[in-house]
């Protein structure tokens, strides 16, 4: 990966985002019934980026849940445009989950693996080709 500076923002552009693209954990598809409600699709996509890799410009707006498996999950949107940006789990320090479609530019972006395969919907299946975990994945 480079050091390549990657930004996104959300529909209105109010707040924004940037980190290098050699900062990225992993990317992966996630089918948890939370992030189909909180996307209104079948799976979010999401990058892992360390907290302090990423920086944000703007407000975000948090609202945070209990996960299927317990842990509290916390997202950030836009409280103008009600873009979805990033969320964090809160029982996992320095870790942020960029929403992969607030990219200006996904071209480069490469999907390691899927969480929550166990919960998927038919009409938005499991990409066979990648890694897939039942649930989260063990830490």
């Amino acid at each position: 990966m480079s050091e390549e500076k990657k930004t996104g923002s959300c529909l209105c552009g109010d707040i924004s985002y940037s980190f290098n693209e050699s900062s990225v954990i992993s990317a992966s598809h996630c089918h948890c019934t939370d992030c189909q409600r909180s996307t209104g699709s079948g799976k979010a996509t999401i990058i892992m980026v360390p907290e302090e890799a990423l920086e944000i410009k703007g407000e975000l707006k948090f609202y945070t849940v209990t996960g299927t498996d317990g842990s509290h999950i916390s997202r950030g949107f836009c409280e103008k445009c009600g873009s979805p940006l990033l969320s964090l789990i809160e029982e996992v320090e320095g870790l942020r989950l960029v929403k992969a479609g607030s990219l200006d530019d996904s071209s480069w972006l490469k999907i390691d693996s899927n969480f929550w395969s166990s919960s998927a919907r038919h009409w938005s299946p499991v990409d066979e080709t990648l890694h897939s975990f039942t649930k989260n994945p063990e830490t």
